[in-house]
């Protein structure tokens, strides 16, 4: 069978959804230039092609967040749980220059992530109809997760800036399984387990800002809820913004984002354009890092918190939210 490549033979992207699986990210064949149009050599389109993957289980008591992000000059990986009863966060984050010891294959359907450092491992493993999540590190810090994907992904590829894209595939409210256990403590999954898995990779715009928001679990009427919005990347006609209820995914407008940046507890409102989404957000906890390294920063924060309000169907039913744990992220990078 002939494997789905994302550039066609003239070096091209579609900009667009995709409505099936892309099989290879197949970048060393993309017409890359600079911004003077003069062709990039292959070495180059090598050391500007960014990937990184971002899962989560979100449990009513719990959100576990876990990253592998391969920018070729630096990798890192990072992990870390939220205990809504307590208010821990639990995190850890580790580095390799030149990307040493980590490997992202550019399949999205069938591709694994790995990141290691010492005792430490982080992997994201294809599995028959999902993922598993498995981390190991000293203090007696075992993951191992399994998240059933939806048959329904986002898959999108759009412009960025003069002459790169961004491709990303992106699934929530995912039913998981498994467990977490950080050193004496042990979160284990249950029926209103929820995760999402985050696929993205490209010729990214040199700098980007976005806000992202995320959430996983269960209404109360029964109906499995997962949402992925962004805004500040991937808008060029199109958005990654989508909501999946039982594993159906209905596309969603453009997001409006309102929050002060500088008040990071205060609480959050995000909106889409047509109406289905309309909800607010109380942060609980936050994960957070700044990095100023010349050629490489990033200022980011990601919040771990709680959804209130209503999403709505093709049909314009609204579903009540109330309680779903999730995510919100301000994020600046440049790469």
């Amino acid at each position: 069978m002939t494997k789905q490549k994302l550039i066609d033979p003239k070096g091209r992207i579609s900009p667009g959804l995709i409505s099936g699986p892309v099989d290879v990210i197949n970048y060393r064949d993309y017409d890359l230039r600079t911004v003077m149009d003069k062709p990039r050599s292959r070495f180059a389109r090598h050391w500007r092609f960014n990937q990184f993957q971002f899962v989560s289980a979100m449990a009513p008591g719990w959100v576990f967040g876990m990253a592998i992000v391969d920018l070729k000059l630096v990798s890192s990986g990072f992990f870390y749980l939220f205990d809504f009863e307590t208010g821990q966060m639990f995190e850890q984050s580790f580095m390799q220059p030149l990307a040493r010891q980590t490997s992202i294959e550019p399949y999205p359907e069938s591709g694994h992530a790995r990141f290691s450092k010492g005792e430490v491992s982080l992997s994201i493993e294809p599995a028959t109809g999902g993922r598993n999540i498995r981390v190991s590190a000293p203090g007696r810090i075992q993951v191992d997760l399994e998240l059933t994907d939806t048959s329904e992904p986002l898959r999108l590829v759009c412009p960025a800036g003069y002459n790169g894209w961004v491709f990303t595939r992106k699934s929530a409210g995912l039913p998981v399984q498994g467990e977490v256990r950080w050193g004496q403590q042990v979160w284990r999954t249950d029926d209103d387990t929820r995760g999402s898995v985050d696929w993205s990779c490209g010729f990214m715009r040199r700098e980007t800002a976005w806000n992202w928001a995320c959430l996983a679990g269960v209404a109360g009427d029964g109906t499995s809820v997962g949402l992925n919005l962004a805004a500040g990347v991937n808008e060029t006609g199109l958005t990654e913004n989508a909501l999946w209820l039982n594993g159906r995914c209905i596309k969603l407008g453009a997001a409006r984002f309102q929050f002060d940046r500088y008040q990071p507890g205060t609480d959050w409102r995000v909106t889409t354009e047509d109406g289905k989404i309309d909800l607010t957000f109380v942060p609980s906890g936050v994960r957070k890092e700044r990095l100023n390294a010349w050629i490489l920063a990033s200022n980011f924060r990601q919040f771990v918190g709680t959804f209130e309000g209503t999403v709505k169907d093709d049909s314009g039913k609204k579903i009540p939210v109330a309680g779903l744990r999730g995510l919100m992220e301000d994020h600046f990078a440049r790469w």
